[in-house]
Order: structure tokens, then sequence, then C-alpha cells
């Protein structure tokens, strides 16, 4: 079996290596009102569960229509 190379690690820093942009990072103040920054806090958990509650009424409302259009 030929033996493998080992694979670099360490970072090359001679003369002809990437020079590495710095990172810009930009940040925005908003003011929001109490509601709109609860919504901006939890609206990754709040969104689905307003989706599944809207899906489970409609269900109820056509399951009581379908019942009073049968009896």
């Amino acid at each position: 079996m030929v033996k493998q190379k080992k694979k670099r690690n360490k970072k090359y820093t001679g003369s002809e290596a990437k020079v590495t942009q710095p990172q810009i990072v930009r940040v925005q103040a908003v003011q929001r009102s109490k509601a709109g920054q609860w919504w901006f806090e939890k609206k990754k958990f709040a969104k689905p569960v307003l989706i599944a509650t809207g899906v489970v009424l409609v269900v109820v409302l056509l399951l009581t229509e379908l019942f009073r259009i049968i009896f």
C-alpha cells in the first residue's frame, strides 16, 4: 500500500498568501412598539403556532357545517 500524504492544516502565510478582507458587520437600530418587539423576538415560534391554529379552526368550522347539513 502507498503511504498517504498528510494534509496541510496550517494556513499559508507566505508573501503570495491570499489577503483576507476584513468582515463588515452592519447594525441598524430600530424603534419598535412593545407588541412589535415581542413579534420580532417570538416570530420563529409564534408563526407556526398561528398557522396551525388557523388550520384547526377551518377544519372545525367545516366539520360543524357538514354535521349541520347531514342532521
